[in-house]
């Protein structure tokens, strides 16, 4: 740091030398000369990264900084005042002091270095020694290998605060409205057009599997995700870095986070391509087609109320029109399909940035990083909202639903064994055209005994499956 100036729009700004020469940061900033040159070349978009990806790149600067001191390569002082900066900013202080646009230079190397300047800043007014950003905090490390790690990490620590437990959830919220749901026979639908009967539990339990099945999915993933690049530094050579740091970064790592992670088999793999982040990407997108899936069941039953289906009422959260009084829309539902939308979106782009690895480093890292944690946190979320405000609190509307299943000339199905289906299809037809329930066509088209029509039409004896016929 150098003198003071200040300009006419009465700001102060410090001057700040890098190997580029001279810049003008202001005073108040914790961070240097690389982080104002990002500022000014990437007003893209206003975008910044997490906080979450902040606080991994922190994390990772903490571990090294220990790491380092143990294998003699940091002076005790110094890398203790970068602990401690490290935690601040782990604490949530500073977030103002990221400014860099997502849209930066492709390695993310502006945002580490973002973070190695306020985090020596810190250590400096900690510890009143001079701190390096590039020689101390950044010892044993490149931005070629510190980002990879920074979107293992984030997304890892993602997954298991925030979107496992609103998976389960969700699962669990939907299981228990089946226990209570159980004795609801409803019509079926395939194709938007009238089935055979379903029992409301049974659809619910198509939606619990969808749920853990998602989980399972993005869990298969994890494994992979715990590899990390640190240790491979600039191309995966492992260059100024001791060749044990890689193998105590990641066991210092995993008891900090007590998530299992190790250094990649392959350095070279990790900085060149970013296959788990489109792996894992693409479990989210499978996870938010089903969530629209579900959410549009819910909009679908919830129609109406009186020309639509009419099956299920939603809980009424606001008003649904500016102009139409009494209107009641299903806004959860609507807001968890946009959400499911956005994650499809975001796994396109985390798909093209995927592409992006050229030889030894992939260069769309920062925009595979936004997108990927930007799903998981709606994701997280929307599981939650889903739950809590559609889910728990939807009613049947039994008359509804038992109104229509009488008429329902598709139950003829049941009588397929007994009469054919040629036959089966006439009396079906014929109970359509004039409006009349099934079993009262059935008796006057075949010698069936009522009381046994009966039985093979029961609609909730149909949603055993298996033969009418006994």
């Amino acid at each position: 740091m150098t003198q003071t100036d200040s300009n006419s729009d009465e700001k102060a700004f410090r001057l700040e030398k890098d190997s580029m020469g001279e810049v003008r940061v202001p005073v108040e900033a914790l961070y240097g000369a690389q982080t104002q040159r990002a500022v000014e070349n990437f007003a893209v978009s206003g975008l910044r990264l997490p906080p979450a990806f902040i606080d991994a790149v922190a994390l990772i600067k903490r571990t090294a900084a220990e790491v380092n001191r143990d294998l003699g390569l940091l002076d005790e002082p110094i890398a203790d005042a970068v602990v401690q900066a490290a935690d601040r900013i782990l604490a949530g202080e500073y977030s103002d002091q990221f400014p860099v646009d997502v849209f930066q230079t492709g390695s993310g190397t502006s945002t580490n270095m973002n973070v190695n300047e306020v985090i020596a800043a810190l250590a400096e007014q900690a510890g009143g020694k001079d701190v390096s950003p590039n020689d101390h905090v950044n010892m044993s490390q490149s931005s070629n290998d510190t980002i990879p790690t920074a979107v293992h990490v984030s997304a890892a620590l993602a997954i298991h605060n925030q979107l496992k437990s609103s998976l389960s959830h969700l699962a669990e919220v939907i299981e228990q409205r089946a226990r209570e749901l159980a004795g609801a026979v409803k019509t079926g639908r395939t194709h938007l057009m009238d089935a055979m009967p379903v029992r409301v539990d049974q659809e619910l339990s198509g939606w619990a599997a969808q749920i853990r099945f998602g989980l399972e999915r993005i869990e298969a993933t994890l494994p992979r995700l715990y590899r990390i690049a640190q240790g491979g530094t600039a191309v995966g050579t492992g260059i100024n870095a001791h060749p044990e740091f890689s193998r105590r970064f990641a066991d210092r790592l995993g008891e900090v986070t007590q998530l299992p992670f190790k250094p990649n088999d392959s350095f070279f793999e990790s900085l060149s391509c970013q296959d788990t982040a489109v792996e894992l990407s693409g479990q989210l997108k499978t996870l938010a087609c089903g969530l629209m899936k579900i959410a549009n069941d819910l909009r679908w039953m919830n129609s109406g109320p009186l020309a639509g289906l009419g099956e299920i009422e939603l809980p009424a959260l606001q008003p649904g029109s500016s102009i139409m009084p009494g209107k009641v829309n299903p806004v959860i539902p609507e807001a968890v399909c946009m959400v499911a939308a956005q994650v499809i979106g975001n796994d396109a782009a985390i798909t093209v940035a995927g592409q992006s690895g050229n030889f030894q480093l992939n260069v769309m890292l920062p925009v595979v990083a936004y997108n990927l944690l930007q799903s998981i946190e709606i994701l997280a979320n929307a599981a939650r909202v889903l739950a809590d405000k559609a889910v728990a609190g939807f009613q049947i509307k039994s008359d509804n639903l038992e109104a229509p299943l009488a008429k329902n000339p598709i139950l003829v199905t049941a009588l397929n064994p007994v009469v054919g289906y040629l036959k089966a299809a006439e009396i079906a037809k014929r109970a359509y055209r004039e409006g009349r329930p099934i079993i009262e066509v059935a008796a006057e088209e075949t010698d069936l005994p009522r009381d046994e029509l009966a039985r093979l039409l029961d609609p909730g004896h149909l949603t055993e499956g298996g033969i009418g016929q006994s």
